[in-house]
């Protein structure tokens, strides 16, 4: 018998916050049709969660939309680095790191680069995509039950306006709804790891003088540490808008209420250092810092992204980096599976994958808060101390040591301790500078909507991985690296040697899935590579044995 729903889409998004946002255009860019209900009436209007690391930035650079987030971001464009000290007018500051990518390693391994773009900015963007690649946006729209079955999932929701109830049918739901995921606590999904870390009220305010206290440093946070007066200090124009996150204690008895606008200015002045400063409260917004990750990331039909997975200290902002990241990697096998190309078992490698890589992710933020002495932030004892390097290892040269890859080392750390983008399976496949048609690409514009397999000029992988992908119906894409007329890329003159850049030799070849991560490399050459390339491409959409 039919059951008697209102919609029927093959995704339903519970989130409409900056990982659900990424989560819905992810899935448009590879023709997925969805639905997304927010319960809230629109995007958010405080600035917060606005560093965007490289990987990401790179993520946004494949899904067309990074020069319109650089656009949103360029307000603070050429602001860098950490400043620490007593207060802002005392002579006691110091900068904890004063660039980014002081030393430039950044362009050897991405196209890409940081950038400071606020959610409040960042949302906008999204929303103004999203919708033209099929995306049903609902906002003010809440979820109030669900129930899965063999399937699909069936949603009841509201739209608090109306009042109105509708019931969604949909083959998948994602779960983009926060760090309190009423999703994840109807699953019944426990969280492991240390819990609360310290607690915060983000004020936002106007100040015309505080510009001038600034001068000419342009941080991206400032960690004031005047005892009774602590917090971190946050620009949004460089000018007179600005961000203060003051210390609470509600395991204290301290109340939200407690915070008037008078004690917020009077603190703000105190830990800058200037009491008769213009300070004007704009808004004020509470947030609580925690390390907890879920201990599954699906039950069925229904998966966990963003902070309904993992919280982690903001230090290092690897939060909303690593739950963009989440949301692009279970899209393109949400659409394989859709798609018909992949058996459901590949929706098994997002927890496979994405979990471990949540937790080790989680304590280098915990030890990177510790070593920046972030103002609230007390370490549990015998907790990780003492420098933690390798930021841009934990940002782009985390790996999956299991899951849709084969031929991965799972003795390898999930986060290596220096950055290692070499063609490794289970690696962010590397980056160089090529030519395709006369444009100047680079090697991770060829991966989003499907695999990719590279090898030399006259060999014989790319007609055998067409002749495979055909067997099995799948999208896939086989280039040729070379100078010869036959080749399909043709990589500049001082980017290396495409082989060595990628582990592999002249012979070989190397495939990466559609997110950019290697899932199989071969050095060598093959007689005949269509069956080689049928049992690995089988075995990472999970139809071995077909």
């Amino acid at each position: 018998m039919e059951e008697d729903v209102d919609h029927r889409v093959p995704v339903l998004i519970v989130g409409g916050s900056l990982v659900g946002l990424c989560t819905s255009l992810f899935l448009g860019r590879h023709g997925i049709r969805h639905m997304l209900v927010e319960k809230h009436s629109g995007t958010s209007k405080h600035p917060r969660g606005r560093g965007i690391n490289v990987r990401t930035m790179e993520v946004f650079r494949v899904a067309g939309v990074e020069e319109a987030i650089r656009q949103a971001a360029s307000v603070l464009a050429d602001n860098h680095g950490i400043l620490q000290g007593g207060s802002l007018t005392g002579d006691d500051t110091e900068w904890l790191f004063k660039e980014i990518d002081a030393g430039g390693a950044i362009a050897r391994f991405s196209p890409s680069t940081w950038c400071l773009c606020s959610q409040n900015d960042i949302e906008p963007v999204l929303m103004a995509v999203t919708p033209t690649l099929g995306a049903d946006l609902r906002f003010s729209t809440e979820l109030l039950s669900f129930e899965q079955d063999d399937t699909g999932v069936t949603a009841l929701v509201k739209n608090r306006e109306t009042g109105e109830h509708s019931r969604v049918r949909a083959d998948y739901l994602v779960a983009a709804d926060g760090p309190r995921s009423p999703v994840r606590e109807q699953l019944r999904i426990g969280q492991s790891g240390p819990g609360d870390l310290f607690h915060n009220v983000s004020i936002t305010f106007r100040s015309r003088g505080l510009a001038e206290v600034v001068g000419d440093r342009r941080f991206i946070v400032c960690y004031l540490t005047k005892p009774g007066a602590d917090g971190a200090l946050l620009p949004v124009d460089n000018e007179e808008k600005w961000v203060f996150h003051a210390p609470w204690h509600p395991d204290q008895g301290e109340t939200l209420e407690e915070f008037t606008d008078q004690r917020c200015a009077d603190h703000i002045r105190r830990a800058i250092g200037a009491p008769d400063l213009d300070v004007e409260i704009t808004g004020k917004a509470q947030w609580h810092a925690a390390e907890r990750v879920a201990r599954h990331y699906a039950v069925g039909r229904v998966f966990l992204v963003g902070d309904s997975a993992h919280e982690m200290s903001p230090t290092g902002a690897f939060g909303s980096n690593t739950g963009i990241q989440d949301a692009h990697n279970l899209a393109w096998k949400l659409a394989a599976v859709l798609e018909g190309a992949a058996h459901p078992r590949l929706l098994l490698t997002y927890e496979a994958e994405r979990l471990p890589v949540a937790r080790a992710t989680s304590e280098r933020a915990s030890a990177r808060s510790a070593e920046h002495s972030h103002p609230g932030y007390a370490p549990a004892p015998g907790a990780a101390g003492g420098r933690q390097g390798g930021v841009l290892s934990v940002a782009m040269g985390y790996r999956y040591t299991a899951g849709a890859v084969v031929g991965g080392d799972a003795e390898q750390p999930v986060v290596p301790e220096q950055m290692r983008l070499t063609g490794d399976p289970g690696s962010r496949a590397p980056h160089m500078w090529l030519r395709r048609a006369g444009e100047r690409i680079s090697t991770l514009d060829l991966y989003e909507r499907s695999f990719v397999l590279l090898s030399a000029e006259g060999t014989r992988w790319g007609r055998a991985a067409r002749r495979a992908a055909a067997r099995l119906d799948m999208r896939l894409e086989a280039y040729e690296v070379g100078t010869g007329p036959d080749a399909g890329l043709l990589p500049e003159e001082d980017g290396g040697d495409w082989a060595e850049v990628h582990g592999t030799t002249p012979e070989g070849a190397i495939l990466v899935r559609p997110d950019g991560f290697v899932a199989w490399r071969s050095p060598k050459g093959e007689a005949d590579p269509e069956p080689v390339l049928y049992e690995v491409l089988s075995a990472l959409l999970g139809r071995a044995g077909e």
